[in-house]
């Protein structure tokens, strides 16, 4: 399986972006569907997931209030959408799928796209 982020750009201190994840010719029925971020000589760090059936999310606390995570299941596609983004932001984010519960650990996900950068810059 095959999962693609897109969206990533750079962006001033206090805009917005949305990226897109989605995995076309696949199927992800019941996975659950996490995004990530890491940036050089950091680790990889949990931005937040959302789940297949409920569509509840759980996010990091470095994140809670300014990113929204939504899943749009027939697109085949999850968003997340961040807001009022700083310097700190600035990282390679990645989605992955997850066939059990949602977590902000990386280690359990099964299935990872390719990053995309996210620059936030003045």
């Amino acid at each position: 399986v095959q999962l693609q982020a897109s969206g990533g750009g750079s962006v001033q201190p206090g805009g917005s972006l949305t990226l897109s994840c989605d995995w076309p010719g696949f199927t992800l029925i019941g996975y659950n569907i996490g995004w990530f971020r890491q940036s050089p000589g950091k680790e990889r760090e949990g931005v937040g997931c959302i789940n297949s059936g409920d569509k509840r999310v759980v996010y990091g606390d470095s994140v809670k209030g300014r990113f929204i995570i939504s899943r749009d299941d027939a697109a085949k596609t999850v968003y997340l959408r961040m807001s009022a983004l700083k310097p700190e932001d600035t990282a390679g984010y990645y989605c992955a799928a997850i066939p059990g519960p949602c977590t902000l650990l990386a280690d359990p996900y099964q299935y990872w796209g390719q990053g995309t950068q996210v620059t936030v810059s003045s």
